[in-house]
């Protein structure tokens, strides 16, 4: 007989201590393991990480056999992480009805279990007993399936396992929309319930979508069937959320040591190098002591002030914890195992040192990692004074078995029986690693062969899209129509998508042949991201290329603007070069369409053209890029072959449509007769004809009068619509400047719109008749006095524009239902439904570029962008809170955590008061701000809450400003800009630069009526500190004075650089329009309003000073509160929450956003600077509770006596009747001897001197 090698005798050393600490506690039915002797549950997380030490061995005692024997404890272990996670199958395969409802819905109450009956696979807590919704857990479960199926290991049995899993795959692709409790259960970390977007579920989720997509879960038994396949466009969105929260960790924690889980083993989720060495260094900073590291700031858990007999921690309770949080031994197992994986061989042995030094010698001398180690309840005092020097006691499980099973997987490796590739067979340690460069392959069409030769005529040479047959071009809602059938329960029709992005299938049946048995129903209906559509699919023989998802027209109006076409391709251009990773280049396929050319059809749009000749250029927007036709590009593409759609599933293809859950998928659904010769084609057809719209309207009769009366605008039927549906309308009120001019033209709304104007001897404001039923919009009566419905609709065909046309079909969709029939053609003659004469209503506003008509008909059919969520998502991930719906609370209302897109839109109609043009430019500007935040979030470094409705207003203050209008002109001036000149608009409100707003006439053909507004910017510079300071406004001052008058087609400058801001009076007596004294002179505003525009845009976009909350947080330590505008920040804040924390300076800006004057809070926002610069001073305490108002008001009222010393004229001493602040204070420069920064900190030293030492000085 052999002797044992000395390798062999460790490892039988190793085995023991697996066997006495892991399986030993292994359930011999299910093959669980309890979390502890203790606790007799199994958490599917401590499940996984239990087993790796398992596992780990097994494959060192296979790589390592020295006799048979070894051998067969290889399998004995490997059987036994098969069993377990077999069992953790079980466990959530029996919570199938869960997995189905949380793809759409993304509840808390709708989510798998975080912890089952370790003896039978059931629940073991209700839903609302526990925080389930851990999408980590689920993810490393799918991660180490995926690690352990590569290594060899046979886990997954049957088809219908694989149809779950690929299910579980659509179960946290949306990760990083999702707020959960993340890995500590917890969720925030007062441990009251409230979930939170966490880094450490996003980062887990995107790899466990790396790992496990295009896997064989049959391993070298499998097939086409049983391969797994998750969209890229998926992960790439898991992947920019998590590096724009790291390091921070979620809205309560600034920074957890669960992320050393992300940034390496297992994850290793994060591909900037960069980015995984600062958050390893703030968790080392920051959470480190001296027997492992905290899990996060002020995390009470098994802490001596931790009150046991409740869950929860009382807000202020929290600061009790600082400096005394438990230590877990667990994260030096990760440290240790992040030096092996990096090669780093000190961090190695430096951890390795630290980690036996605080190991637990248990029976017969095995090493027990420890669960964390607590101050002793009698050194409390002591560890609050010095840190990390009182001697710890070990506490909670011993052992930890998921420390345990790390420990034991980081000896295995740095003892060389495993290899980091063995524990790793699908390299994930090499995502840090650089990847070459990208070359995007765009591929231009023409729609047809009149506009080939325009194409031509201008220089390009393209093909049609007929000539690139057999090549087949589809729009990507076809492939989204066709994703649904991944994962689905359909027999014959088997997982339509599960082999989606298989790239070696073979003909044959598909994944889920018996999922109906599990009631699951594929992934849900969702847009198809750049990603999914810039590839080559092959079904039954054929090759197919989909168009991106931005060139759209049929869900929403961004596509219908050529401006904006561009915008989006450069955007999506860019994604790609830098996000593309699999094999071969990236394929994008640009068709140019009627709806491309300019407005009489003889010529290509020059935006578009200029953009094909960049392309033509080999680089746009930073990207390279070869454009090329589509049969040259073949040979370089990548390539995705559709097994599932091959012709044994054409009896099922169009089977089960009531099954679909999305309404989306129900509309545009129709059911062919299924015996043609090929169906998959004429299932095509339907699809394309389902989008396909038909002319029902009657053209417009011009020279006809308006059905409706002048001045019964689009809103007053608003709110008569509302009446009838028992809603109460809201009126917008705004504190803005407003004059009203009396217009016969109607508009939409008024964004400016002041509730109770005060009445002023300089500006009259005239009388606007009020409406205050329905009947006074003289329907058509029949002779019970009830509405005549057919003498309405016959009244559509007298409509002299489409805005009349919209209102009746508004007024039928509300009074008689979107499915209504309308007889246009006379009763019995046939007819077509409401929904569908909007369609097509808002084609033909398509066509004509109406932007106003266009927002007002995509609000009455609730159109929703199809990224919303996404957006929504984006913004909040680079901590950024949003608020909807127009000032003040509570119809804003605010957005902290992501949303599933129904309940957003929802939330956003709601907040609009159903004004639904509010609501849908409320999407759109969604939108753009996330765009922005994605690729310039510079702009948006000091702004915490994105208060949309204000901005709305804000921009139209800036058009009223500038064309010299009434808030109501401005308002619908607005609603009709193009979406291209909303989003620059947003940008120059955003960053302060300063635009032209033209207007120009509409051709004298045109049925549009909204007038003609485009925004662009002025010169190639921003505004900068100089230009602030007035150097730049002197030099537009005297260009002005030269240009003389403006015509009508001229440009008129923003405030910045001629037009001054006039003050904030809700009378509108210094607007910028409208007529007063000393109309021969130049007004205070014309020379004037730079300070006050700037107050007023900041405080619109609520951007602070840099380091702002942190200096709030230092004044509330030395003093009861902050009151501002009545409502009281309390001193208590700061123990429930750190300075650094996001959660705190979410809840000083919900204090500041009870101020609706925008600069007003600005002013406050100063205020409370100067008050930080007195609490630098070395005092205990500055006073009670702070009144800023008063500070700022004494500092009003020190200026004011200072300018009447100077007999300063009274037009520019007037103040704000809503806030009593004078405007000339608003509009002063911080800075000077007469600067709000000068009377600031002597109404601070006023208010707080009796606090102040003696001998400090106070300012003159």
């Amino acid at each position: 007989m052999r002797s044992r090698s000395n390798s062999g005798v460790r490892l039988d050393g190793y085995a023991r201590l697996v066997q006495e600490t892991i399986l030993c506690h292994q359930n011999p039915v299910t093959g669980l393991l309890p979390a502890s002797i203790q606790k007799k549950d199994a958490w599917v997380r401590d499940n996984v990480y239990s087993v790796l030490a398992v596992w780990g061995l097994g494959m060192a005692y296979r790589k390592n056999a020295d006799r048979d024997e070894d051998k067969a404890k290889a399998y004995e272990l490997e059987q036994s992480v098969v069993k377990l996670m077999q069992g953790l199958l079980q466990c959530m395969m029996r919570q199938v009805e869960k997995v189905e409802k949380f793809k759409h819905t993304q509840s808390t109450k709708d989510c798998l279990h975080a912890k089952y009956n370790t003896a039978t696979c059931g629940m073991v807590v209700r839903d609302d007993q526990w925080g389930h919704l851990q999408v980590d857990a689920t993810s490393i479960y799918l991660l180490m399936l995926a690690q352990m199926t590569a290594s060899g290991l046979q886990i997954i049995s049957n088809l219908d396992e694989v149809a779950f899993i690929q299910n579980l795959v659509f179960y946290i692709e949306a990760a990083y929309k999702v707020a959960d409790y993340g890995m500590w259960e917890r969720g925030d970390k007062t441990n009251q319930g409230i979930p939170e977007l966490n880094g450490s579920s996003v980062g887990m989720a995107k790899a466990a979508l790396e790992a496990i997509d295009e896997l064989d879960l049959f391993g070298a038994y499998g097939g086409p069937k049983s391969v797994i396949h998750v969209l890229p466009d998926e992960v790439e969105h898991c992947q920019a959320i998590l590096c724009s929260m790291l390091p921070r960790a979620s809205t309560s924690k600034e920074i957890d040591a669960g992320l050393l889980a992300v940034i390496s083993f297992p994850a290793f989720a994060v591909e900037d190098a960069e980015l995984v060495a600062i958050t390893k260094s703030e968790i080392i900073s920051k959470l480190q002591g001296r027997y492992g590291c905290c899990r996060f700031i002020r995390d009470g858990y098994h802490c001596p002030k931790e009150d046991p007999s409740r869950l929860h921690y009382d807000p202020a309770e929290l600061k009790l914890f600082e400096n005394i949080e438990c230590e877990w031994p667990v994260f030096w197992t990760y440290l240790i195992l992040d030096g092996i994986f990096t090669g780093d061989l000190v961090q190695v042995q430096e951890y390795r040192e630290a980690l036996e030094g605080v190991l637990i010698r248990g029976k017969n001398g095995i090493k027990l990692v420890p669960e964390l180690y607590a101050v002793p309840p009698d050194k409390v005092e002591e560890e609050y004074s010095n840190p990390h020097s009182v001697d710890r006691m070990a506490m909670g499980q011993l052992p930890h078995m998921w420390g345990q099973s790390l420990y034991i997987v980081g000896c295995l490796l740095a003892e060389g029986f495993l290899a980091p590739g063995e524990i790793d067979p699908l390299n994930r340690r090499f995502s840090t690693h650089f990847k070459p460069d990208v070359v995007v392959q765009v591929c231009v069409l023409a729609e047809s062969e009149e506009i080939k030769q325009l194409l031509m005529d201008a220089g390009v040479t393209v093909q049609t899209i007929s000539e690139v047959l057999p090549i087949r071009v589809m729009p990507a809602r076809i492939l989204s129509h066709i994703y649904v059938r991944l994962g689905n329960l359909t027999p014959g029709f088997v997982n339509a998508e599960l082999c989606f992005r298989q790239t070696r299938l073979t003909s044959g049946a598909f994944v889920t042949g018996n999922c109906r048995k599990l009631n699951l129903s594929g992934r849900p209906y969702r847009h198809i991201g750049v990603l999914g559509t810039s590839k080559f699919y092959e079904i039954r023989n054929h090759s197919y290329i989909f168009t991106p998802q931005f060139l759209d027209q049929h869900h929403f109006y961004l596509a219908l603007d050529n401006q904006m076409i561009v915008e989006m391709l450069r955007t999506e251009l860019a994604y790609l070069s830098s996000c593309w990773r699999m094999t071969g280049r990236p394929t994008l396929t640009f068709p140019i369409t009627r709806s491309m050319l300019v407005e009489d059809g003889d010529a290509i749009d020059p935006c578009i053209l200029s953009t094909l000749r960049k392309l033509e250029d080999g680089y746009f927007a930073g990207a390279r890029v070869q454009m090329s036709d589509l049969s040259s590009v073949q040979t370089t593409s990548f390539y995705t072959r559709l097994t599932f759609l091959d012709e044994e599933s054409d009896n099922s293809l169009f089977n089960d449509v009531d099954d679909e859950d999305n309404e989306e998928y129900r509309a545009e659904y129709t059911t062919p007769d299924v015996g043609a010769e090929d169906t998959f084609d004429q299932y095509l057809t339907q699809l394309l004809h389902s989008a396909t719209t038909k002319h029902h309207l009657p053209p417009i009769q011009t020279g006809q009068h308006h059905v409706f009366s002048p001045e019964h605008t689009t809103r007053d039927i608003l709110s008569f619509m509302a009446q009838v549906q028992g809603l109460k309308m809201p009126k917008s009120s705004m504190y803005l400047p407003v004059t009203p001019i009396t217009n016969k033209h109607r508009r939409s709304l008024n964004l400016l719109e002041v509730p109770h104007p005060q009445p002023s001897p300089q500006a009259k404001q005239p009388e606007q008749p009020k409406l205050c039923s329905i009947s006074e919009l003289h329907l058509p009566r029949d002779s019970q006095g009830n509405t005549d419905f057919a003498a309405l609709v016959n009244q559509i065909k007298e409509c002299p524009t489409l805005q009349d046309q919209a209102d009746i079909l508004y007024i039928l969709y509300i009074m008689k239902g979107a499915d209504w029939v309308v007889e246009l053609s006379g009763p019995g003659q046939g007819g077509v439904s409401v929904r569908s004469l909007l369609e097509e209503l808002y084609v033909q506003a398509g066509a004509c570029k109406e932007w106003g008509l266009i927002r007002y008909i995509s609000g009455i059919l609730r159109k929703r962008v199809e990224v919303l969520a996404e957006a929504c998502t984006d913004l909040i991930s680079h901590h950024k809170q949003l608020t909807v719906g127009l000032p003040p609370e509570p119809r804003e209302r605010v957005i902290t955590i992501p949303l599933p897109p129904e309940e957003l839109n929802t939330l956003i109609y709601e907040a609009s008061g159903q004004d639904i043009s509010v609501a849908v430019l409320t999407q759109e500007i969604m939108v753009y701000l996330a765009m922005y935040v994605r690729s310039q979030p510079a702009l948006f470094g000091d702004m915490l809450r994105l208060r949309i409705g204000l901005i709305m207003q804000v921009m139209a203050t800036e058009l009223a400003r500038s064309l010299h209008c009434s808030g109501e002109e401005a308002s619908e001036s607005l609603m009709s800009l193009s979406p291209f000149d909303m989003k620059n608009l947003l940008h120059h409100i955003l960053s302060g630069k300063e635009f032209g707003v033209e207007r120009s006439m509409r051709p004298i053909q045109s049925t549009a009526t909204s007038p003609a507004i485009s925004i662009h910017e002025l010169g190639h510079t921003g505004a900068t500190k100089t230009e602030r300071t007035g150097i730049h406004k002197l030099k537009s001052e005297i260009k002005h004075i030269f240009s003389g008058g403006l015509s009508l087609s001229s440009n008129v400058t923003s405030p910045r650089s001629t037009r001054c801001s006039s003050p904030s009076t809700p009378s509108g007596m210094l607007s910028p329009v409208g007529h007063g004294p000393g109309d021969g002179q130049l007004h205070w505003e014309e020379r004037q309003g730079q300070w006050l525009r700037r107050r007023r845009l900041d405080g619109a976009i609520n951007r602070v000073p840099m380091g702002f909350y942190q200096k709030v947080w230092k004044i509330l330590q030395k003093c009861h509160g902050l009151s501002i505008d009545g409502y009281v920040l309390p001193s208590s804040t700061t123990r429930e929450m750190t300075a650094g924390e996001i959660k705190f300076a979410v809840q000083v800006e919900s204090v500041l956003n009870h101020v609706p004057q925008p600069e007003y809070r600005q002013l406050l926002v100063e205020t409370v600077m100067v008050l930080a610069l007195v609490a630098d001073v070395d005092v205990d305490s500055i006073g009670g509770i702070i009144y800023v108002d008063r500070i700022l008001h004494l500092a009003n009222d020190l200026f004011l006596n200072d300018q009447k010393s100077l007999s300063t004229s009274d037009y520019f001493l007037e103040k704000d009747p809503a806030t009593g602040i004078c405007h000339f204070f608003y509009d002063s420069a911080p800075s000077g001897s007469y600067g709000t920064m000068t009377y600031l900190s002597k109404a601070v030293v006023t208010y707080v001197q009796d606090f102040l030492p003696s001998s400090s000085c106070l300012m003159q």
